[in-house]
């Protein structure tokens, strides 16, 4: 399974990944949404630079999560993880619930308030590039090599090995390694992470397995709520219909 590493310790916040993102993807200028989140992703930038104290720069984007918690929350299929990694978006399958956004613990997928029919929009880990044999525009742009392609494992490795050979420079940890089960975004960094979603509260098991406990109760509750707007439809007509028949024999008894 593919995977990108990112180390903090070396990006240089050039912003030249967001720009080759843009360019693959056709994205467009930044539109000025005043509810924008503050990491500044949206439906035309896919993954963005944060800009933290003491001149770290930390990149957002989809992680790509083994188990996506996405993935299992949507309704239609518009969602799929992939055997090479990326969890990739049918937007002509859209529905534009949302479902996903409020699915995933790192607030990642942004509406398109710009189209007249909205659907979501992120990063898809440049699907069609890792199948012709290619790395990701963001890998490939990267001038400083604070991120890397490869197998998830070997990444992994190679983020221990960096971590054991200078312990002063890193944080004894690899973002992305265990939690929700494992992303294929990963992190090693000198400061702490928890500002991207990495919060400890996340746990290591998968996220699907709560969310498919949810969705296996929607039917019911759609067809509760669809019994509850039948029965006073119901009730409306009826009333309606006995004040008609009512008016209709005050009307009666007046012309004889």
């Amino acid at each position: 399974m593919k995977a990108i590493l990112t180390d903090v310790t070396l990006c240089i916040g050039c912003e030249q990944c967001v720009e080759k993102c843009k360019e693959i993807n056709k994205l467009g200028e930044d539109k000025p949404w005043r509810w924008r989140a503050g990491d500044s992703l949206s439906a035309t930038r896919w993954t963005t630079v944060i800009t933290r104290p003491a001149g770290h720069y930390v990149r957002k984007q989809c992680r790509h999560c083994i188990e996506p918690a996405c993935v299992a929350a949507c309704p239609v299929g518009a969602l799929k993880k992939t055997r090479e990694g990326p969890v990739v978006y049918d937007v002509s399958v859209c529905l534009g619930c949302r479902y996903c956004m409020n699915a995933c613990p790192f607030g990642v997928p942004r509406y398109d308030w710009d189209k007249a029919a909205p659907a979501i929009q992120k990063c898809d880990f440049c699907y069609s590039r890792i199948l012709e044999g290619k790395k990701p525009g963001c890998v490939e742009a990267c001038p400083t090599k604070a991120t890397i392609f490869g197998e998830r494992e070997e990444l992994i490795a190679e983020a221990r090995r960096r971590i054991k050979t200078n312990p002063s420079r890193y944080i004894n940890k690899v973002w992305g390694e265990n939690v929700v089960g494992g992303t294929c975004i990963l992190y090693i960094s000198d400061i702490d992470l928890s500002f991207l979603g990495w919060k400890e509260d996340l746990g290591t098991h998968p996220l699907p397995r709560y969310t498919l406990g949810i969705l296996t109760k929607m039917p019911a509750v759609f067809l509760g709520i669809g019994g509850l707007m039948a029965g006073v439809y119901w009730l409306h007509e009826r009333k309606n219909k006995i004040l008609s028949e009512s008016d209709s024999e005050q009307s009666g008894s007046k012309n004889e």
